[in-house]
Parts: structure tokens; C-alpha cells; sequence
């Protein structure tokens, strides 16, 4: 609240009754304006569906597809076998890592039934949930530029430089979120009563009026901060990287925080999900969350009634 400083509260409010507490709430399904048909637990364990229960595989595909990773992958999480699965999950990991395959499979995951493409994973399996096709936008939605650019023999020599001035092996550790550091930076001083730095304004050309003139400054700037990070390297006896954010998450993805009261929790996300995978190779695993707990739902509205 602006005059007192005190955190506002989410009320459960019901248009007829006023506030009501939580324990009154049950989970619903709009299935017309207006009307809702109460869900419960049991409804939904007798859900006719093998996916409810189990990691239903549906086919084998060429892991190698960079189409498919950057378009339909969502969200990833980590398997862990139960007891009674281990080998057969081992032998599955095992098939997919020497044939440099991938499973597409479907399980149920918080009440919706996913599609997901199961990978060899270190000394275990990653899960990622896709998008259904109908989710995926039509590039042709956008408003691209219908003319075909024309590039000078030196705009693109220049251009392969500084790719290869930047180019190198991925390595996470070498980022770290600056934005998070830099709001920390702020709400440090704000709480100890220091003024604020505010960052000089970045003067934008209206348009690119020069490419070779930026592009050679980029490959100057590439190598600079190369010749920098080797020399720090030899002095240090170590390869170049970026110190490494102070927590580290235990998931592939950690959950970004949603108000600036919560910059100071962990980010790393809590398991979300234990789920038996069954398949003709491999029969059970339990699902631990790697990623966010956010999902856009476009085709199913599910509210408190």
C-alpha cells in the first residue's frame, strides 16, 4: 500500500456471500457461461486415460532436430526411476544415447495431458513438455519485411569475423543474471538511504545509417574483451568464466521472481511432479520438476466455483 508500506492481500471474495476463506473453495469447470460443474480429486484419478498414471511413448525421432527444439519445447524436468523400473528405464537411456534417439511421448501433468519428448540426460532422462501444434503461432501471423536484403562481399566478410571472434563452447557458468544483481544493487541502497545510480541514457540512432562502421567496431570490441578474458585466464590458471551466480538451482530452469519483495528468495523451482513412466522399453520414473511452474492454458478454463 502506498501511504503505509504494508504487502496488500489477495482476498477470496465470492459476488454473492462476500469473503469467503479458502477452505470453502472448490475446483470447477466452465462448461458454459456461468456454469460450472464441480471437480474433485476422485474425478480425477478416474480419468480414462493411461497417461494419467504413467509416461506413454508414442514414437522414436532423430534426436538431432533443431526445429523441434526451438518451436515446441516448454518446459523440462528431471526422471527419477522408482525401484521396481530401474533397469528397464537404464536400457531405454541407453538405446536412446547410442541410437541418437529421442522419445515422443504423453503424460499428465497438473491436470492436463501433455505431449513431451523424453532425452539422455547425464545419468538420467529429461523430460520436456511441447506445445500441441495448434499452440504454435504461424510465423505468417507477423509482420515481416517482404523485400529481400542484398549484403556487400565486405558486410558479410565483416559480419563472419565477429561470429567467429565470439564463437566458443557453451558454458553456463560463464552467465549470471545481471538485471537481478543490478535491482539488488538498487533495493541495497535504497534500504541504506544512498541516492540511486541511474545509468547514462543510451543515445539510439533513428536508423543504421553506417553497417561496416558498426560491425568493424563489434569485431573490435569481440576481440578486446577475447584478449581480455585469456589474459585474466593465464593469470589466474584457469579458463575464462564469469563468476557464477551465489545459489545455484538444482533444476534446468528456475522460477523468476514476481515482485521485487520476492528478489531475495531462492529461485530455484521445488519439484513439481512424481510420475511412473511406462512404456514397452521402460516402465516406471517419477517426473521432478527442472523448470517453472507457469503453463499457458489456451483451450481449457478451469476456476474456482
Amino acid at each position: 500500500h502506498k501511504e503505509c508500506l504494508n504487502r496488500i492481500q489477495m482476498k477470496t471474495h465470492c459476488p454473492e456471500h462476500g469473503e469467503i476463506s479458502r477452505s470453502d473453495t472448490v475446483r470447477g469447470f466452465e462448461w458454459s457461461k456461468g456454469q460450472y460443474v464441480v471437480i474433485e480429486e476422485g474425478d480425477l484419478e478416474s480419468v480414462p486415460l493411461k497417461t494419467v498414471r504413467a509416461i506413454e511413448i508414442e514414437q522414436f525421432v532423430e534426436a538431432d532436430r533443431e526445429e523441434f527444439s526451438t518451436t515446441f519445447v516448454k518446459q523440462a524436468y528431471y526422471l527419477e526411476p522408482e525401484a521396481v523400473g530401474r533397469k528397464a528405464f537404464y536400457l531405454l537411456k541407453s538405446v536412446l544415447r547410442e541410437s541418437n534417439l529421442q522419445a515422443i511421448c504423453k503424460i499428465v501433468l497438473k491436470d492436463r495431458e501433455l505431449l513431451a519428448s523424453l532425452d539422455p540426460y547425464s545419468k538420467t532422462m529429461l523430460l520436456s513438455t511441447l506445445y500441441w501444434p495448434d499452440e504454435v503461432r504461424d510465423p505468417g501471423e507477423l509482420e515481416l519485411p517482404e523485400e529481400e536484403f542484398e549484403f556487400k562481399p565486405a558486410e558479410l566478410t565483416m559480419a563472419q569475423q565477429l561470429v567467429e571472434a565470439m564463437k566458443g563452447d557453451f558454458d553456463a557458468s560463464r552467465y549470471h543474471d545481471e538485471y537481478r544483481e543490478a535491482l539488488m544493487g538498487v533495493i541495497e541502497a535504497k534500504i541504506d538511504g544512498q541516492p540511486v545510480e541511474r545509468p547514462q541514457p543510451v543515445v539510439e540512432a533513428s536508423k543504421l545509417t553506417d553497417l561496416m562502421a558498426v560491425l568493424e567496431a563489434s569485431v573490435a570490441a569481440a576481440r578486446q574483451g577475447r584478449s581480455t578474458d585469456a589474459a585474466a585466464a593465464d593469470s589466474a590458471g584457469e579458463k575464462p568464466a564469469a563468476k557464477a551466480p551465489a545459489r545455484r538451482a538444482r533444476s534446468t530452469a528456475a522460477k523468476e521472481p514476481t515482485s521485487v519483495a520476492e528478489v531475495r528468495k531462492s529461485r530455484a523451482a521445488k519439484p513439481a511432479a512424481k510420475t511412473a513412466a511406462k512404456s514397452a522399453a521402460a516402465k516406471t520414473a517419477a517426473a521432478k520438476s527442472a523448470a517453472s511452474k507457469s503453463e499457458p492454458r489456451t483451450e481449457r478454463k478451469r476456476k474456482s466455483a
